[in-house]
């Protein structure tokens, strides 16, 4: 059984920063890649950033320049960090795991809301 577990949201004015991560834990073999998505209510979730087990990043225009994807292979981990945070960056951010040969894995969703 394959587990996410997301950390980093919160609250947090215009301008400002955060960093979320995901750990994946359970049986992590042949990564495709992992990443972020996001969604507000009533749109369709959308990606934010993703990242291969080559490490060749993929950036939605809206976070190109502000957003950057890392990870920790030997972890399981992927990062967001996220600078110069919108209003309009405001959803529910949600970790995405794909292993080649088992199929696509989604975190519980952490919320990330930015207002003054």
């Amino acid at each position: 059984q394959v587990q996410l577990v997301e950390s980093g949201g919160g609250l947090v004015q215009p301008g400002g920063s955060l960093r979320l991560s995901c750990a994946a834990s359970g049986t992590i073999v042949s990564v495709y890649d992992m990443g972020w998505y996001r969604q507000v209510p009533g749109k369709e979730r959308e990606l934010v950033a993703s990242i291969t087990s080559g490490d060749s990043a993929n950036y939605a225009d809206s976070a190109k320049g502000r957003f950057s994807i890392s990870r920790d292979s030997a972890k399981n981990t992927v990062y967001l960090q996220m600078n110069s945070l919108k209003p309009e960056d405001t959803a529910v951010y949600y970790c995405h795991l794909h292993l080649r040969f088992r199929g696509e894995y989604w975190g519980q969703g952490t919320q990330v809301t930015v207002s003054s």
